[in-house]
């Protein structure tokens, strides 16, 4: 069944004691809308609302769901709100708050606390758009807090499995906050009626474009260093089923020698290898070597400064002695 454009709910709309302000994001999962609660408080309410299976039309509330798809639709339905019960659990910086869950309108709705901020992927284009790319310092500050978060989600027995710029949230203080967890984030299998994960090219390890190969921590371990690659080049890396027939990234590795330090190139190819167990196993791993401190990239030289490095060491070595014969002085006899 192909993405059909579902129409939000309306503006001013009182749902389970929240109040919809606007419309703020959507996909083809959810619709995601600014609220509030009945003390005033400003919230993002997510509705579950899968594109492929569901369609609502204007002026409607209750998506019409075809009896095709109704059963696929009902276990998405219970992923999504498991998953809400579970990120219920979490009280970490660096993950968004999920605040309260509820029925309505034959859908689930997850109620999440709402602050003000932008996604590391307007960063990115910002950075772009001046014609430049995230320094080292930035980067590992970022995700070293992105890391924390995200144990704390492993601990829970989480996967995030859709990890990317877009899905990290920078608060107005520069603090990161992981959003938007696709661990529930299902579509429809063309082939069987079971739901797979759905993926974004270029953040999604080889694993997740596979129905037999096991997904863990590792998986998002390749979303982290993918992310990373993404702020360091201004783009996502080559995607993971197209490195498998022809792999090209080592010539964007090459391009960062010198811009930034070996310590971090070297965690971001660790992070990206296409073999699950060529990763680190762990964040943990990647947490250790992101805090470490790292030797400053070294400069490339100038136009001619070798030249002239070799002018100065010949002149000097002439001023000893070195590399001219004296005058008067007799050959060494064999």
């Amino acid at each position: 069944m192909a993405a059909q454009n579902n129409a939000p709910l309306p503006d001013g709309l009182e749902i389970a004691g929240y109040r919809i302000v606007k419309k703020i994001a959507s996909g083809g999962f959810s619709i995601v809308y600014l609220a509030y609660d009945a003390e005033g408080n400003a919230v993002a309410i997510k509705e579950y609302l899968p594109s492929t299976l569901a369609l609502r039309q204007e002026g409607e509330f209750i998506p019409a769901v075809s009896k095709a798809n109704l059963a696929v639709f009902r276990i998405g339905l219970k992923c999504f709100f498991e998953e809400g019960r579970a990120l219920a659990r979490i009280s970490h910086p660096n993950v968004v708050r999920v605040l309260n869950f509820f029925r309505a309108n034959e859908t689930v709705y997850m109620v999440m606390h709402y602050e003000s901020g932008h996604s590391l992927q307007e960063h990115i284009q910002r950075q772009r758009a001046k014609g430049r790319n995230s320094g080292e310092a930035f980067i590992r500050q970022i995700f070293t807090q992105v890391l924390k978060g995200l144990r704390e989600v492993h601990t829970n027995k989480l996967l995030h499995l859709d990890l990317k710029p877009a899905n990290i949230y920078l608060r107005t203080d520069g603090t990161p906050m992981l959003l938007d967890f696709g661990a529930a984030r299902q579509t429809v299998n063309t082939d069987s009626p079971k739901l797979m994960p759905m993926y974004t090219p270029g953040f999604a390890g080889p694993e997740l474009y596979s129905k037999t190969e096991t997904l863990g921590p590792w998986t998002d371990v390749y979303s982290i260093g993918a992310s990373m690659f993404a702020c360091m080049v201004g783009q996502p890396p080559q995607p993971a089923d197209q490195r498998r027939k022809e792999d090209r990234m080592e010539a964007h590795f090459a391009k960062l020698d010198g811009q930034y330090s070996p310590e971090l190139v070297k965690l971001v190819r660790w992070a990206l290898q296409l073999d699950p167990l060529a990763r680190p196993q762990s964040l943990f791993e990647l947490q250790k070597l992101l805090q470490a401190p790292a030797a400053p990239p070294k400069p490339a030289p100038e136009p001619g400064t070798l030249e002239k490095l070799g002018d100065q060491m010949r002149d000097f070595a002439g001023r000893l002695g070195f590399g001219r014969k004296k005058a008067g002085s007799p050959r060494t006899q064999h």
